[in-house]
């Protein structure tokens, strides 16, 4: 009886040990991980939903009413500003953060901070402010892993690759792109390349859009499967959008950084820094609606609605100066969808201008609006290869293929040659910089 009972234990422990038995828990912790990032969506849909119901109400109230709202909006910056000052690691998209962690440089304290990561997501996001989901999402994940491997051993190497798979979870289930949130995380989090990991990646990611795709459905985030394929004579104004959003896309990153000095510089308190977005989000949701948010309804409203050149022009301008300020405040809060929507008007806004000019036709102003969100991501995340892919995935359509390398290149060469550096990369050594070493030290497991 011993015997056989030392023989079972012995035989789980080598399963236990296996490639098979890391795979299985990077599933676990896919699952897990888009559970939480579909309750993260879910909240957020409703959180904007009420948004554009008090804006739509608030004109034909009492002014009072308005006021009333102002105070809540500060309250909640004011929050924001507190827990952002408590526990600086939920700061900002929390990629850098990652990064940091998978270098040892900083520490990922999941069970305190995945809540605070929740609410403040939530809370910012819903109220107005021009930050994205997907870098909370691919935070969130990573936070779910950490908790998952709290129960199971496993080596620090090991635990890395489970945690990173996480990461990707987490994407894959904030944009139904399974694929891109593999890739992203080979481009910009996993710095070493292995068989295992990739099965990892991709087992986590699969998991974690089967979860998003069982409660939002598994149609693309954005439905383009209609578009038309660019001929190849646009080839031309391929490149020209690339080089476009290459220097928009610094223009972008400059901005954030520039925001993140001014707060500094102007010695504005931790506490009362979300607050200034906020406040400013009041006229500009009155004024220019669309520039508030992330932008995900307004990339789709491009696809539907006409909108003239110069209202295109002043969203693109809006949108960028908007997100600088907001993700210079230092709250919960990611770029990938305020960035996508800038690429999305710049690609819309160059269509426009080549259809004046006879070059091109009213109808491929969606092709250029695509491969505007392609470019703008590869020219600030510099992971053109994620791009390409994240853009697939979420339009739903392959036929532009082509002319999204085209101009994925374009961009990432342009953002090259001006020396602009990928902005999670800057972000992680401004973190590093100012967030004191007792709050940021490594644990030894990522």
């Amino acid at each position: 009886m011993v015997a056989s009972k030392n023989r079972m234990t012995q035989a789980v422990r080598r399963w236990y040990g296996s490639r098979l038995a890391v795979i299985m828990e990077s599933i676990i912790i896919g699952a897990a991980a888009g559970l939480v990032v579909v309750l993260f969506r879910y909240l957020l849909v409703q959180a904007e939903s009420l948004r554009t119901r008090i804006y739509s109400a608030l004109p034909g109230l009492s002014f009072l009413w308005t006021l009333l709202w102002i105070l809540v909006l500060v309250l909640i910056g004011l929050f924001l500003g507190w827990t952002a000052k408590k526990r600086p690691m939920i700061r900002g998209s929390g990629i850098p953060q990652i990064k940091g962690a998978l270098l040892r440089q900083m520490t990922l304290d999941w069970a305190p901070e995945l809540p605070l990561k929740l609410g403040t997501g939530i809370l910012g996001l819903g109220a107005g402010l021009s930050l994205g989901r997907e870098g909370p999402s691919i935070q969130i994940g990573a936070y779910v892993g950490k908790g998952v491997l709290s129960i199971f051993r496993r080596p620090d190497r090991e635990r890395q690759f489970l945690i990173t798979s996480a990461s990707a979870a987490g994407l894959a289930a904030a944009f139904n792109a399974p694929l891109a949130g593999v890739l992203f995380v080979l481009e910009e989090l996993q710095s070493s390349f292995s068989s295992l990991f990739l099965a990892c990646a991709m087992g986590a990611s699969m998991a974690a859009a089967g979860v998003a795709g069982f409660f939002f459905g598994l149609r693309p985030v954005f439905d383009l499967r209609d578009i038309t394929v660019l001929p190849l004579r646009g080839l031309p104004w391929v490149v020209l959008l690339g080089i476009i959003c290459g220097l928009l896309g610094d223009l972008f990153k400059r901005g954030i950084y520039r925001s993140l000095n001014l707060y500094d510089r102007l010695r504005i308190s931790p506490i009362l820094r979300p607050v200034i977005p906020l406040a400013v989000s009041v006229p500009l949701s009155f004024l220019l609606f669309d520039i508030t948010g992330g932008g995900h309804a307004l990339i789709e409203s491009l696809s539907t609605e006409e909108r003239g050149l110069v209202l295109i022009l002043l969203l693109l301008a809006g949108k960028l100066l908007f997100t600088a300020l907001c993700y210079g405040s230092g709250t919960s809060g990611g770029i990938f969808l305020p960035l996508l929507a800038c690429g999305a008007l710049a690609g819309v806004g160059l269509g426009k201008c080549l259809g004046f000019a006879g070059f091109t036709t009213p109808e491929q102003n969606l092709n250029f609006m695509i491969l505007g969100m392609a470019a703008f991501f590869s020219a600030v995340v510099k992971a053109p290869v994620t791009g390409i892919i994240l853009i697939l995935e979420m339009s739903g359509n392959f036929n532009h293929l082509w002319s999204l390398v085209l101009v994925s290149l374009s961009a990432f060469v342009t953002a090259d040659l001006i020396a602009s550096r990928p902005v999670y990369a800057v972000l992680l050594e401004r973190m590093l910089k100012s967030t004191p070493r007792d709050q940021r030290a490594g644990n030894g497991d990522g």
